[in-house]
């Protein structure tokens, strides 16, 4: 797929951005001089990116705020390349600074996410849904990392993250779940570095835009047990930056067979299928669907990102569309309350989603489109998330 081959491709400029920081004529930038700042933000929410590189002959910053990842060119003045973007729509952006055609971290920008192999500086531009994503000075919730037993899976235990709303600790109140799944090539860490699930909650609740729920966060490689600095080091490397064995149909059965359990043994829920939700993007969104299509009165709130029909995206021939739409039925006819679909119009599964509502429409399957101006990218997603979790738990 072409979202495979670009991320293979992240993953050698990544490699290649590594490389370049012990190079002698970046070896200065690191000192990070008092007197340069980037990124800077300024009033109008336009952001001056620089970086010190005297013996550079071209620099280049691209970020997920350019529709089609469009470089912007960097102008050198003596030793320090500065370019002025913008003003950018408020909300969080990734971006690479690319040296003499080599991408690398901002050496002067202390933020930094990831998602898989993607590492990147981060932007964070304030006044609209920036704010959202951003600390706030409103209560917070809490957020644990947790071991579980995943026989569906395997014989040792697998990671995942848990973020219990304002106020759990302090009440016995029970409380919804919703389960938030990531994509192809991730773990549990995307939703929480990059997606910053958490904060959004916690501004979403202190606005009194979405009801108090439970997160969980969930790893859906099933070939690793967490992410890379929660594995042990010396296990033979497993290649996860495709679909693989995310799409084997392992995952689906964990997190109906292992992980719900665990939540609803140890933490105070409400556990009926009007008080659970499942939502996740790209591949996660095909976990989604395949959950739900196989278990269709478990869940009441279902929201797929970025995902449509899964045989439109692989052009599989053995697509059996009569079992499919059996399963759909049995889904139509557990009336879910909200069945969410958020589609970007560049992303690169757009022409699957269309097939997937087609599908939807001939059957008179009830469900609510959002389609946006955007990419296969975190910035769809974050605005997803937003926009979902207000549906929930009415």
């Amino acid at each position: 797929m072409k979202k495979g081959s670009f991320l293979l491709q992240k993953i050698k400029n990544g490699l290649l951005g590594a490389a370049i920081l012990v190079t002698p004529y970046l070896a200065e930038a690191q000192r990070r001089p008092s007197n340069i700042s980037s990124p800077e933000v300024l009033p109008d929410n336009s952001v001056i990116f620089r970086i010190k590189a005297p013996n550079a002959t071209k620099a280049q910053v691209v970020g997920t705020w350019s529709r089609g990842f469009k470089p912007n060119e960097m102008v050198k003045k003596d030793s320090v390349f500065e370019v002025k973007v913008g003003p950018i729509q408020s909300d969080m952006y990734e971006y690479d600074i690319i040296v003499d055609g080599l991408p690398m971290l901002d050496p002067l920008n202390k933020t930094v996410t990831r998602d898989g192999a993607w590492i990147q500086s981060r932007l964070m531009v304030p006044g609209g849904l920036g704010d959202i994503i951003d600390v706030k000075p409103v209560p917070h919730g809490d957020l644990k990392a947790v071991w579980y037993d995943s026989p569906t899976v395997g014989t040792e235990q697998r990671r995942m993250f848990i973020y219990t709303p304002p106020g759990y600790d302090k009440s016995n109140k029970k409380y919804p779940v919703m389960y938030l799944l990531h994509g192809g090539g991730g773990d549990e860490e995307g939703w929480v570095s990059r997606g910053r699930a958490n904060y959004i909650l916690d501004n979403l609740i202190a606005a009194k835009k979405t009801e108090p729920m439970i997160v969980v966060i969930t790893n859906g490689d099933v070939n690793n047990i967490g992410a890379p600095l929660d594995r042990p080091a010396n296990l033979p490397k497993k290649d996860n930056t495709g679909i693989g064995a995310m799409a084997a149909g392992v995952f689906e059965k964990s997190l109906v067979k292992d992980v719900i359990p665990y939540i609803e043994s140890n933490y105070r829920v409400i556990a009926d299928a009007d008080h659970r939700a499942v939502t996740g993007f790209s591949m996660g969104g095909f976990h989604t669907q395949n959950i739900t299509n196989a278990n269709p009165t478990m869940f009441k709130y279902i929201g797929v990102m970025s995902m449509g029909l899964w045989s439109a995206a692989r052009n599989d021939p053995n697509f059996d569309k009569t079992a499919y739409i059996a399963q759909l039925k049995a889904l139509q006819k557990a009336n879910p309350k909200v069945y969410w679909i958020g589609m970007g119009t560049d992303d690169f599964l757009y022409k699957s989603c269309v097939e997937l509502r087609k599908v939807y429409d001939e059957i008179g399957f009830k469900y609510i489109y959002r389609e946006n101006i955007g990419n296969h990218d975190w910035n769809s997603w974050r605005l997803y998330l937003s926009e979902f979790t207000p549906l929930l738990f009415k």
